[in-house]
């Protein structure tokens, strides 16, 4: 196929739709004459190797310019491009990608599924016949071209947003970053399952990071007081039925361990989301996740000096809420103490750059806020 050729549209999004359901730990196996050539002309391809890799690298370059956004986020699961999805089945692939939109799966299927990969389809098109892949117009069109990877902003770690409640305008601050990354904040609120087992502190989650981070460490980096572990393990045995789980919504307090050298003093463990028997997946409700955020609130006004707080998105992992229905939830209690007379400094925490950008845009649309 050479370069004054235009690749038929419908052909190189059918190619697209295969790599969609076999993913991407399967591209040796498929047949992808399209994009094979593609990735030689865009200068992918290693001379005499394999043609998987550099189809892979095709496919990565074009998802990045994008330019981020739901767009992005969808397509990087939809094909398993996301870290830690490349080798999940594609329902689950497909299931994510339609929470990024906040829509049923099969919604999404018959609609933004269509629209996310024709638009992969349609720069891999534009990318062939100019020799570089363009990022999109009006997603960060002004960025110069990609090839062999996107020209990207570095974004904001921290986001100010004033948003309007009860006649009152409120500063919020929004935090892109790890939550081990906090600093000068009294209580921050790690998402939990109802019989408070924590994660182990080698995960991702906002719970394992905060559990590592609070851990006390010798000089080779060996863990020798895993603080917030044995700080929530005493709670638990105090006031929890041993064996039992807690009612959702419920929240325990523990210390910081090591982070309270970083300013943070305590750690709410919010019990949301509820384990599904037989399965290592969980069930996490809206009215749950607004439940333990008011306690939070109540917890704060009971300890002196207490008068920051910091909300990840609780739900929006593993507990398969949309990152927009963990959000409503969220906001519900908190516009709630705020209408109320509430004067807290309110921090919010997510880790990309995209879901600040729909935090923002949601915070914005609720009631009259602006960043």
């Amino acid at each position: 196929m050479s370069p004054t050729q235009l690749p038929d549209h419908g052909e190189v999004l059918a190619e697209v739709r295969e790599v969609r359901r076999a993913g991407i730990v399967r591209l040796r196996e498929l047949r992808l004459p399209l994009l094979t050539g593609m990735s030689a002309e865009q200068g992918e391809a290693g001379s005499g190797g394999p043609h998987f890799p550099a189809v892979e690298r095709l496919l990565r370059t074009a998802v990045a310019a994008m330019g981020g956004g739901t767009l992005q986020e969808a397509a990087e699961y939809s094909l398993g491009l996301a870290r830690g999805t490349r080798d999940w089945p594609p329902a689950d692939r497909r299931r994510r990608a339609a929470q990024v939109y906040g829509v049923s799966v099969e919604r999404f299927r018959k609609h933004q599924e269509l629209m996310v990969l024709g638009q992969l389809a349609e720069l891999l098109v534009r990318g062939h016949t100019a020799g570089s892949l363009p990022a999109l117009p009006g997603d960060g069109a002004d960025r110069p071209p990609v090839r062999g990877g996107a020209s990207r902003r570095l974004a904001p770690s921290h986001r100010p947003v004033t948003v309007l409640v009860g006649g009152r305008e409120h500063r919020l601050t929004l935090h892109v970053h790890a939550a081990d990354l906090l600093r000068d904040i009294d209580v921050v609120v790690s998402p939990s399952n109802t019989h408070f087992a924590l994660p182990e502190p080698y995960k991702s989650s906002v719970a394992a990071t905060l559990r590592r981070a609070g851990a006390v460490r010798d000089p080779a980096g060996r863990i020798v007081e895993d603080r917030i572990r044995d700080e929530l393990r005493a709670w638990t045995d105090r006031y929890a039925p041993r064996g039992l789980p807690v009612a959702p919504g419920t929240v325990a307090v523990t210390g910081a361990g090591a982070l309270e050298e970083q300013g943070v003093r305590h750690i709410h463990h919010a019990a949301v989301a509820v384990p599904r028997p037989g399965t290592n997946d969980y069930d996490v409700l809206p009215a749950d996740v607004t439940r333990a955020v008011t306690r939070v609130f109540a917890l704060l006004a009971g300890g002196p000096g207490r008068t920051s707080v910091c909300l990840p998105l609780m739900g929006a992992g593993r507990g398969g809420l949309a990152p927009a229905d963990s959000l409503a939830a969220v906001w519900t209690a908190v516009e709630a103490e705020l209408a109320r007379g509430g004067d807290w400094d309110v921090h919010l925490l997510v880790r990309r750059p995209e879901r600040a950008d729909l935090v923002a845009e949601l915070l914005t649309n609720a009631g009259g806020s602006r960043t």
